[in-house]
């Protein structure tokens, strides 16, 4: 009887769920995702996530085609056919959206965070929460954070172990303005590159070298033109899962709902997936013949101090209020 009565529930509880979906206002819609990564990098797995999520909520209505590998163009392309309407979502970083948002720099600042918790708590609090929000006028709108998480540096000349060993290194970086004043500042020639051009540059020796999570270096086969990785943690790097507002703004206020609880179950795997991911990959690199090594604690001082006029230019060129603000948020999430 018990049996019988627990099967009979389970039942009830199916055809509710099902029963719940379909008197909710949503739509059968095909939404094209697209996402710089390889489809078995932390990126991939956390669309796959998004897509699941998305399907169960919906009842199936809402159906999600991750597009990896760039293959949809690179995060700036992408993000101009979400304005246009072209492409209904995507996730790339924060970086790229600055010449969108001047303001979104503000997280590519070297050495902000101590560690994962406290990007978090930034990022998921208000000041994280206004920035997303100030995409609406530009055509975009802003879900999740993800974590693209710390950045390090790899290359294939020598061992970075200080500040001076980066001179005359010709170094990847994003089309960040930031990034490319900080590296200029601790000598090496940076330069700017689309993602989806990198390893082809790193092979041909376009460049010597580049910066990014261990998680994206190990993906994306860096070791195999790479010999040195330095976890310099320099930069911590976001994501953001964006959708195009002229698409979004046709959706229903149930569907909006349904996409955003999607977005933030993916970023809580995403965001443990990445950590536990990193841990792996590091490992996985050395097995692959990388030779590693880490910054001491003085010569992260030391490259804090040389980096300081990026945040007093920062502030100069307008962004002392939200650099103010910032801060404060971060010492408020320390205490």
């Amino acid at each position: 009887m018990k049996t019988k009565f627990v099967a009979f529930a389970a039942s009830v509880a199916v055809l509710l769920g099902v029963g719940t979906a379909a008197a909710q206002d949503i739509k059968p819609r095909l939404i094209r995702f697209g996402y710089g990564l390889s489809e078995n990098s932390n990126q991939g797995r956390a669309v796959k996530v998004f897509v699941d999520e998305l399907s169960k909520r919906s009842g199936g209505k809402l159906k999600v085609k991750g597009f990896g590998d760039a293959s949809l163009g690179s995060d700036i392309q992408m993000q101009n056919a979400l304005i246009g309407g072209a492409q209904e979502m995507m996730v790339g970083s924060t970086a790229t959206l600055v010449g969108i948002v001047k303001d979104f720099g503000v997280y590519d600042l070297p050495f902000l965070f101590n560690n994962e918790q406290e990007a978090d708590a930034v990022l998921d609090g208000p000041f994280g929460q206004k920035l997303i929000a100030s995409l609406n006028d530009k055509g975009l709108v802003g879900l999740v954070y993800w974590e693209n998480g710390f950045r390090n540096l790899t290359n294939s000349k020598r061992p970075i172990t200080k500040a001076e060993d980066l001179g005359g290194i010709k170094l990847r970086v994003m089309q960040n303005p930031v990034y490319i004043d900080m590296f200029n500042r601790f000598g090496a020639n940076a330069v700017p590159l689309a993602f989806s051009e990198l390893f082809t540059a790193l092979e041909t020796g376009t460049v010597d070298g580049q910066e990014n999570p261990v998680t994206t270096i190990q993906s994306s086969k860096f070791y195999e033109v790479q010999k040195y990785l330095t976890i310099s943690k320099h930069v911590y790097s976001p994501w953001i899962v964006l959708a195009s507002k002229r698409w979004y703004d046709g959706l229903s206020a149930d569907e909006r709902k349904i996409l955003q609880e999607a977005a933030v179950a993916s970023r809580d795997f995403e965001r443990k997936d990445s950590r536990e991911a990193s841990t792996q990959s590091i490992a996985s690199l050395k097995e692959k013949g990388m030779q590693i090594n880490e910054l001491s604690t003085a010569e992260l001082d030391r490259m804090r101090e040389l980096v300081k006029p990026a945040f007093d230019k920062y502030a100069a060129e307008g962004g002392a209020d939200l650099l103010a603000n910032l801060q404060a948020e971060i010492v408020k999430v320390r205490k």
